[in-house]
């Protein structure tokens, strides 16, 4: 493997998917870090992968064929695919060496998640998850803030989106398993992956649905507190918004806001490049990511069950 990001030597790494998320966040984010060099953009369609790579000035890869040829020439790979699709291309991409840069959440199945923080493991690969309030730079400063203050009380947090809304043209609406599995497993692991460095892991969940594709959430912590959290894509464009909130004995903390998603994605390839250079794991990996699924996948059993 080439020497990680912050050396003379870039850290070569792939991309696989080739949608909107890719188009908007990763492939810009990737080609212009200055520690990395965009090895190549693989697609299930030959012309989306094409036209990406063309951009973006690197390679294009396509087929079964193309996967295999990808992984040989880079040192990590980024995923812009479904969950149920990255979850076993990671786990090919780590028995190949490759380091694995993921999109939340890893897989929609526990045994799905769970393959990819084993494997990661058992290779001695490093791993990240994006969750984007965990690496762009406002957001995880104030996190980190939080969860070095004791005596919080409670939480409240609420990410609803207008996805789904009537008269919504967002080009994310045209992702077939964020119209199936909806908010929960959409922005839930954002909402976890703040909730759970400052009050510690959930040690008890209930869940229940609301309207559309909303879910409501109440937790309760290993630190004692509580919090209550609403997800949803489906909210009229009047509701939408984002809010977390933290309450207890020194007063009120609420999340401030943040620079958009490619921002943060640079921040994620720091994180996974540092994980590289020192071999020690970061908080966000595919174990946490297993973990997040546990806990989405508890979610969604209870609120089917009504």
């Amino acid at each position: 493997m080439d020497s990680p990001a912050g050396t003379t030597t870039p850290l070569r790494i792939g991309l696989l998917g080739t949608g909107p998320w890719a188009r908007n966040t990763q492939a810009p984010a990737l080609a212009a870090h200055p520690g990395v060099e965009l090895s190549g953009v693989w697609g299930r369609r030959a012309e989306a992968a094409d036209a990406l790579a063309a951009a973006h000035g690197t390679r294009a890869y396509t087929g079964e064929e193309g996967i295999d040829a990808l992984l040989e020439t880079s040192d990590a790979v980024a995923f812009a695919l479904p969950p149920d699709v990255q979850a076993p291309l990671a786990v090919r991409a780590a028995e190949a060496g490759c380091h694995i840069l993921m999109d939340k959440p890893v897989a929609t199945t526990v045994e799905g998640a769970r393959a990819v923080a084993d494997v990661a493991e058992r290779a001695g690969v490093a791993s990240v998850v994006f969750c984007t309030l965990r690496f762009a730079p406002e957001t995880s400063a104030w996190i980190a803030e939080q969860a070095a203050v004791d005596g919080w009380f409670t939480a409240r947090a609420q990410w609803l989106g207008s996805l789904y809304a009537e008269g919504s043209t967002s080009e994310y609406a045209d992702s077939p398993w964020r119209r199936e599995k909806g908010g929960l497993w959409d922005v839930g692991p954002h909402a976890l992956s703040v909730l759970i460095p400052v009050l510690g892991d959930v040690e008890h969940l209930t869940a229940a649905r609301g309207p559309s594709d909303t879910t409501h959430l109440i937790l309760r912590h290993t630190s004692g507190a509580s919090s209550t959290v609403t997800l949803g894509l489906s909210a009229p464009p009047g509701a939408a918004g984002v809010e977390i909130e933290f309450r207890g004995e020194r007063g009120t903390a609420s999340i401030p806001g943040w620079d958009g998603a490619e921002t943060a994605f640079r921040g994620a390839v720091d994180a996974l490049a540092e994980a590289v250079r020192t071999g020690v794991p970061h908080a966000c990996d595919a174990r946490f990511g297993l973990h997040l699924t546990e806990l989405l996948v508890a979610a969604e059993t209870q609120a089917q069950a009504g």
